[in-house]
């Protein structure tokens, strides 16, 4: 270090770049006065130099030295006006992380140096504690990495089964997976979980975020955790919590070599990333980076420049409509593609992305620069459709190209299957793909994300075992969490041993599981619902690093995993359920039926006043095999078998009488929630035949299409 040469660098790119002989640094700093970066030893303690930039080009400071070498800890210190009521918080005594790192050393250790304000005091008052012992530090590291030819499995949304995961809890506890390296990157790309992915029939896994976050120091304060991880502060390092091979650049190899696992199994990854805001809170946050480097430019702030907008409930929104925080969003997604080779991004509070200066305006910069992005544009790109602030709730209005977690599919189908009222004429939008939310924007049924369930609210076993939420865990009076979850206990609240409740929970989940791999557009699955996992009715396990939120390998419900496995094979095997096109409600030449149709239990198609009748909870559905719009990658037209579904929300057995003959002659039981083991007698019917379907249960009858 005392022989340290300083060259005057380039101001692109930005971050930390090693290119075998030394590092060129480069920082955005819009406003700054004077930049220090800052060199610690090879634990990243002690801070050995500090280097002063003096090159800037267009508000990027920057500098090379020759002999750095990957591991080389750092970080920067900024000097520039600590005026908060103008927005600016620069104060050089806090060390700051890199935005650009693309390794992270550690966690933060809270401690009042952390703050730019001294404790105690307003955030108008200005602290002189140094912060470096208790700042992880930027890592440098070697971007080079041997992909052994491995292509990404690019699946369609036709053809997707996404399972939405957490690398922790989905490998915590699995017993086949070594000890020392459950709960990692490496646990999730080791050969047993992707046997079980490819067994199950998962085509993405959706990875809760994994950017580099921290936990959050009430939390902390309370003994608990940031569990799912929605407090970046590395938009490019993925987080060390999941590493077992090291803090210092080994967590991005093991990333890699977790990505390429998956890759060679067909199976796509996709991040849930969280560039609607930071980990540095409001005003009255810590100064961990973007706060000290560009306090103005990063983030959305009030007419009074002393306080942030927050569209997302956590203290501050980052600035997407300002050209440089755009920018390393950008940067940011495409060095996830190209350097680390995911496959897709679900974007955390979406419609925050999209505010102007105001409004939510779904033709803003960042949808703009997404679409003309060579890379960015050929990703699964899908928008959590929603923020907190006066306008942010934006299902189906999203741009084409874009695909939407779809609440609306998921509040509606929760509501059918427990017996509310007037729910078949919504019921019928949303398992066809809801065309009211995407048609008339030119987007196909696959722009529907559907789901049941999700990382946020109850489980799937919850969801049929407790009316209320129980959060007590989380140390915030039970106040946390949604308080309408659209849930039925049947009885009893939780656990219980009443058979007949037992068996009417047990049948709803088969019923939800159904209804989800059988509509149209995408479904994605909770990990571990497959399984009946339970998190005992918290329905906002955020900070529950535990076994509360981990998968519970010891115990899984055997009979519940084969009916979900049977159900994603249906789906694959039959593109009758996941169409190119919508329906149109007409006449198929081949058969005179139409590509679908919509019958009541007496074999009569619907009428208008039909779907108004409040007391009607069962319908008849058919799926004409000849109705598949399309041609197969040979260039076949697309025939299928055609089917008959039959639902019954009522809680009593219903009797429903087959159609004509022109839907079909001969019909085969292939599915039934109310008898998953499919061990009736009678498993063949003919048409105008009369069908017995219990109540609140779903079965399936498919016929060869005439």
């Amino acid at each position: 270090m005392d022989k340290i040469e300083v060259h005057p660098g380039s101001p692109y790119p930005l971050g930390a770049y090693w290119d075998g002989k030394g590092v060129n640094f480069a920082l955005f700093a819009g406003q700054a006065l004077a930049v220090e970066l800052c060199l610690f030893n090879q634990d990243c303690k002690t801070e050995e130099v500090r280097i002063k930039l003096v090159e800037r080009t267009s508000y990027v400071w920057h500098a090379y030295i020759p002999g750095i070498k990957p591991g080389q800890c750092y970080g920067y210190r900024v000097y520039g006006p600590f005026k908060p009521a103008l927005g600016l918080r620069y104060n050089p005594n806090k060390l700051l992380i890199d935005p650009y790192a693309k390794a992270i050393s550690g966690a933060v250790e809270w401690h009042d140096s952390l703050f730019g304000y001294r404790m105690g005091e307003d955030d108008l008052s200005y602290d002189e504690t140094d912060s470096a012992p208790f700042v992880p530090k930027s890592v440098v590291v070697d971007q080079s990495y041997d992909w052994e030819g491995v292509q990404a499995p690019n699946t369609s949304y036709l053809s997707s089964i996404i399972y939405e995961a957490h690398v922790r809890g989905l490998t915590m506890t699995h017993p086949d997976i070594p000890e020392s390296i459950r709960g990692s990157y490496a646990a999730l790309g080791h050969p047993v979980m992707i046997d079980y992915l490819i067994n199950l029939g998962i085509t993405a896994i959706e990875l809760m975020p994994v950017h580099q976050f921290i936990n959050d120091r009430p939390l902390v304060e309370r003994g608990l955790k940031n569990y799912w991880g929605y407090n970046t502060i590395g938009f490019f390092a993925p987080d060390t919590k999941y590493s077992s091979s090291g803090v210092f650049g080994g967590q991005v190899k093991e990333f890699k070599d977790m990505v390429k696992a998956m890759h060679k199994a067909g199976i796509e990854v996709i991040l849930d990333v969280v560039y609607n805001h930071t980990a540095e809170g409001n005003h009255l946050g810590p100064t961990l980076s973007f706060k000290g480097i560009d306090n103005v430019e990063y983030y959305r702030l009030t007419e009074d420049k002393r306080y942030y907008m927050d569209y997302t409930g956590t203290g501050n929104t980052l600035n997407a409509y300002f050209p440089n925080v755009l920018r390393l969003m950008m940067d940011s997604l495409r060095y996830w593609v190209q350097e680390m080779h995911v496959d897709g991004f679900r974007f955390d509070l979406a419609s925050a992305l999209a505010r102007g200066l105001n409004e939510v305006n779904m033709l803003s910069s960042f949808f703009s620069v997404i679409h003309q992005d060579p890379v960015l544009s050929q990703v699964k790109l899908i928008a959590e459709p929603w923020d907190v602030g006066e306008g942010g709730y934006q299902v189906g209005n999203f741009p084409p190209g874009w695909t939407e977690w779809n609440g609306k599919y998921r509040d509606c189908i929760r509501d059918f299957w427990r017996g509310e009222d007037s729910m078949l004429a919504e019921f019928a939008l949303r398992v066809t793909g809801s065309p009211d939310l995407y048609r008339d924007d030119n987007r196909r049924p696959t722009a529907s994300i559907n789901f049941i369930t999700a990382h946020d609210g109850f489980t799937l076993q919850d969801l049929v075992s407790y009316n209320e939420k129980h959060n007590y865990d989380n140390g915030e009076d039970n106040r946390d969490g949604e308080d309408h979850n659209r849930s039925c206990n049947y009885g009893v609240e939780g656990d219980t041993d009443d058979p007949g409740i037992l068996k009417l929970r047990a049948r709803q989940k088969r019923n939800f599981l159904t209804t989800l791999f059988l509509s149209q557009g995408v479904p994605m699955l909770l990990a571990g619902d497959e399984l009946g996992r339970t998190q005992r009715g918290n329905n906002n396990a955020y900070c529950q690093d535990n076994e509360l939120s981990w998968i519970d390998w010891a115990h899984v419900d055997q009979e519940l995993l084969d009916f979900t496995r049977r159900l994603i094979r249906l789906r694959k095997d039959h593109p009758v359920f996941r169409r190119r096109t919508w329906f149109q409600g007409k006449p198929v030449m081949e058969t005179g039926a139409r590509d679908i149709a919509w019958l009541l239990p007496d074999g009569k198609e619907m009428q208008e006043h039909n779907w108004k009748e409040d007391f009607a909870k069962s319908l008849g559905v058919f799926l004409n095999g000849h109705g598949v719009i399309g041609r197969d990658h040979l260039g076949r037209k697309i025939i299928d078998n055609s089917f008959y579904l039959m639902l019954n929300a009522h809680h009593g057995v219903i009797q429903f009488k087959l159609p004509e003959i022109r839907f079909g002659r001969t019909w085969t039981k292939i599915l039934d929630t109310a008898d998953p083991g499919l061990k009736a007698k009678v498993m063949n019917f003919n048409y105008e035949q009369t069908v017995s379907v219990e109540g609140r249960s779903f079965m399936v009858l498919m016929t060869k299409t005439i």
